[in-house]
């Protein structure tokens, strides 16, 4: 097999399709032990994380922003962005998180909370 053909075949076992938040801790995890060797200290991946959010901001200022973008850079919006989801699927695997359900609980905090603010904001009405 080819190096192109090992890598998707890499990526399909790690990278199922429709794939769950708790699906996505798993192999992350699954790579890390397999191909990371061993997680980076949890200091170390808040800084990679802090890193990656910078390099997501400079493509949404550059797309959506004032700037333009400039020569040999792409728009690589979700290339970032899944860069992001990374490093914080690595951060909660770390630290015990279960991100599914601490989504589910932010979810329902923000309804409870926000149910009638934004509808009733007269800065978002069109």
């Amino acid at each position: 097999m080819d190096f192109a053909g090992s890598v998707r075949a890499i990526l399909h076992e790690y990278l199922l399709p429709a794939m769950t938040i708790k699906e996505a801790q798993e192999a992350v995890d699954r790579w890390i032990k397999e191909y990371g060797v061993r997680y980076f200290s949890e200091l170390t991946n808040m800084a990679v994380l802090t890193e990656e959010v910078g390099e997501l901001a400079r493509v949404m200022a550059r797309k959506y922003g004032d700037q333009s973008f400039k020569e040999g850079e792409k728009d690589n919006l979700g290339e970032e962005m899944a860069d992001v989801l990374w490093v914080l699927l690595c951060l909660a695997n770390q630290t015990g998180v279960d991100l599914t359900k601490e989504l589910e609980k932010s979810i329902e905090k923000k309804t409870e909370r926000d149910a009638l603010r934004h509808i009733h904001n007269k800065k978002l009405m069109a």
